[in-house]
């Protein structure tokens, strides 16, 4: 038998427990091609939280009363397929659940040696592919940019700091509360907005930077887009990563500097890692020479249990977690 959490309900606003259900399933002998993981760690992201509406996006919504998914990392336990044996380290996609069987054609061979699971959900895996792509190709970020940054302390956003400051850019990042706002400047950043402070947004950023935003890469969307679009330059390029202020929400959102999208000639582009996937190897050759170099650092906000797994989501909306969160299967 294998445990995993079902969407057993749509939430209507924020997330709870009446949603979900753990449930057991009978492990089915594996068909040829096939192999079965046991999952050491499985990520949980806010754009999981826009899958659990109806309706079309840029991926399938969770089928109600079946296992969820998302990414994971674990070693083989069992297989009929050539392509990996026994105690192999693999990624794949069907996380929310102690083991998985898959194709293997559906499963991402990983290194072996000392690198911890743990990065390959983090740096060297999507989240810094979407940091990656997107400061680069999306906001064409380059040397000398004054870039901003909303969720600075998160998964992408922490990421999307340290490599500007890399690559010489001025980097303002916001986060909300001392303690966040205190690992965002230990990665770098010139100049951090606690969003959580009393007064307008626009007001803080413009404070930060007198002179304008070159580039805004988005982890929030409401005011603080808002108030990029006020602070912009002309020219400037805008990547939308996600909007997490806005997932829970039902109620319309005003953006009074809009029309700014037009007299400053900005750039707003919305994207997703897999528009990139067919240079992944490129993001990983360049992320991976940094975190050897220890150029990068990771953080991370670990549950253990897997039935600490909704918990771990609801987390993120919470503002629970520094970097990236994860629940953790063989603790």
């Amino acid at each position: 038998m294998s445990r995993a959490w079902n969407l057993i309900s749509r939430p209507k606003g924020s997330p709870t427990m009446e949603n979900f259900a753990l449930r057991d399933t009978l492990d089915q002998p594996l068909k040829e091609g096939e192999i079965r993981v046991s999952n050491s760690f499985f990520s949980v992201d806010p754009y999981m939280r826009p899958r659990m509406d109806e309706g079309d996006s840029y991926i399938a919504p969770f089928a109600l009363n079946e296992p969820m998914t998302g990414a994971a990392v674990g070693r083989v336990v069992e297989t009929r397929s050539e392509r990996f044996k026994v105690g192999d380290r693999v990624s794949h996609f069907l996380g929310w659940r102690d083991v998985a069987t898959l194709r293997a054609t559906d499963a991402l061979a990983l290194p072996a040696g000392d690198l911890k699971d743990e990065y390959f959900l983090d740096v060297l895996g999507t989240i810094g592919m979407t940091a990656y792509f997107g400061l680069f190709d999306v906001a064409q970020a380059r040397p000398g940019d004054i870039v901003f940054v909303s969720a600075a302390a998160g998964a992408v956003g922490s990421l999307v700091v340290q490599i500007a400051k890399l690559r010489g850019m001025t980097v303002i990042g916001s986060a909300g509360g001392k303690e966040k706002c205190d690992f965002v400047r230990s990665l770098g950043a010139d100049h951090v907005i606690d969003y959580k402070t009393p007064g307008p947004f626009e007001d803080k950023l413009r404070a930060a930077a007198p002179e304008g935003l070159d580039v805004y890469f988005d982890n929030v969307g409401g005011e603080q887009l808002d108030a990029a679009m006020g602070v912009a330059r002309r020219n400037a390029r805008f990547a939308i990563c996600g909007m997490i202020g806005m997932y829970n929400s039902d109620a319309p959102i005003g953006f009074s500097n809009l029309f700014r999208v037009i007299s400053m000639r900005l750039q707003v582009r919305g994207f997703i890692n897999s528009d990139f996937m067919s240079r992944r190897d490129e993001c990983m050759a360049q992320m991976g020479y940094w975190v050897s170099q220890n150029l990068i650092q990771s953080r991370y906000t670990i549950f253990d249990g897997l039935e600490n797994g909704p918990e771990a989501f609801f987390s993120l909306f919470r503002g629970g977690n520094t970097g990236k969160a994860l629940v953790r299967l063989d603790a």
